[in-house]
């Protein structure tokens, strides 16, 4: 048994081996596109696995976003919209690479700057996507390919335990038709582009791969939520899960999800605590906090309060497991037709935020709240309601997950140190 304190805290290994492969995975991507190989720029709700199995390079928005955001460079070019004369409601998560384009200074850009791509690829989920990608095409001259995003007229707040299996009646055959007739219009796109031929039984076989991807995911997600104690820091939750689905049902990701999954039941089993005391356990609502990551260790030593959990884990069950019952296309059609309004919108997000808080026995949520993004903003509030009626203490966080013009870490430290030792409090009374 392993009864170190928070300051022992020995990172994993898998989450060094991840970014490590990241970097030289960038590294390499980088190389390819300045020495002209042609890429698609594409929105993270999109379907990369069309992308994947066809060869063709991504460069994903919200990704790129982050980059940018990670070099300091945010508030410069939020500047710099506003002297263009964009209103400051933009969705600033998907909008920064593009007021990065318009800006047109590559030297100050990561890799240069990007070049032209061969092919723009977003999903009319929100409000300005569509716009956000045809300035972008207007910009470059590049094609671009806009997938539709038609609202379930019913949708079932409990659709995590449909979607696996049941997803034809989770989200209707019109629904599903429009989307699959899309997919394999695109597919026709990226033929073209390529050179190449879609081969169905390779497609098959890729499909099936990114299922054990997420199965192996699931069972992190569940060892997690049933350990005494959390093992590891979503810091290191993060770049486990979202490095691997950059390359989804590759044989690298495969075989990352089971060194992940092997190590957190090592440290499990060994009795590995970021907190040897955790009296508080926390959730993370909302994308990462991209500028300031170390944020999310700010109240192990003060409260013994401890980030159980973020979005990335078990979304990676939840909203990527599509068996195909024989029709990998149409599975992959009920993977994304409705993969970001289940993250972000009521009432898919409420009732699932509130089963995720009751499985990891969250005593505090915190609420990143984008206060110009629409579409990940307001419904918020739908949420945090749900979230209270459970039980479950929320702190708003009107801030942007990649513009710290708006973060006040000192701050907000002190503030959520205040709730904390109320929570820490009634604890104790009770």
């Amino acid at each position: 048994m392993t009864d170190a304190n928070a300051t022992d805290y020995v990172p994993l290994a898998t989450a060094r081996q991840a970014t490590d492969y990241q970097r030289d995975w960038v590294r390499g991507l980088r190389e390819q596109i300045k020495s002209g190989t042609e890429f698609a720029f594409v929105n993270a709700d999109t379907p990369h696995e069309l992308f994947h199995i066809m060869g063709l390079p991504i460069v994903t928005n919200q990704w790129w976003s982050a980059v940018l955001s990670a070099k300091q460079l945010s508030e410069y070019y939020f500047d710099y919209m506003e002297t263009l004369g964009y209103h400051d409601r933009l969705a600033k998560y998907s909008s920064l690479p593009l007021i990065a384009e318009l800006e047109g200074d590559r030297e100050r850009q990561p890799w240069g700057g990007l070049p032209a791509p061969a092919i723009l690829c977003a999903r009319q989920s929100a409000d300005d996507h569509q716009r956000i990608f045809s300035l972008w095409a207007k910009q470059t001259g590049a094609p671009l390919f806009l997938f539709s995003a038609p609202a379930v007229p019913d949708p079932a707040p409990n659709w995590w335990q449909l979607a696996r299996d049941d997803w034809e009646t989770l989200y209707g055959t019109d629904r599903l038709d429009l989307m699959e007739a899309e997919l394999y219009d695109l597919v026709h796109q990226l033929e073209h582009i390529t050179g190449r031929d879609f081969d169905p039984d390779a497609f098959a076989r890729y499909m099936a791969a990114i299922n054990r991807q997420e199965e192996l995911f699931d069972d992190v997600s569940q060892m997690l939520a049933q350990a005494p104690r959390c093992p590891i820091r979503i810091a290191e939750q993060i770049p486990n899960v979202m490095i691997p689905q950059w390359h989804r049902g590759s044989d690298w990701a495969l075989r990352h999800a089971e060194a992940f999954r092997d190590e957190v039941k090592q440290r499990i089993e060994d009795g590995v605590a970021v907190c040897p005391d955790e009296s508080i356990r926390m959730m993370w609502v909302g994308a990462g906090l991209w500028f300031d990551t170390s944020f999310y260790a700010a109240f192990e030593e003060s409260h013994s309060a401890v980030f159980a959990w973020s979005m990335y884990l078990p979304f990676a069950a939840d909203g990527y497991i599509r068996y195909d019952h024989g029709d990998p296309m149409r599975s992959l059609a009920a993977r994304v037709v409705s993969m970001n309004e289940q993250l972000h919108q009521p009432p898919w997000v409420n009732s699932w935020l509130v089963e995720q808080a009751r499985r990891y026995r969250i005593d505090v949520a915190l609420m990143l709240i984008p206060r110009h993004d629409r579409f990940s903003g307001q419904g918020s509030l739908f949420s945090k309601q749900a979230l209270e009626a459970a039980g479950i203490t929320v702190i708003e966080i009107w801030s942007d997950m990649v513009d710290r013009r708006e973060w006040d870490r000192e701050a907000m430290v002190a503030r959520v140190a205040s709730v904390l030792d109320e929570v820490k409090a009634k604890k104790v009374l009770t």
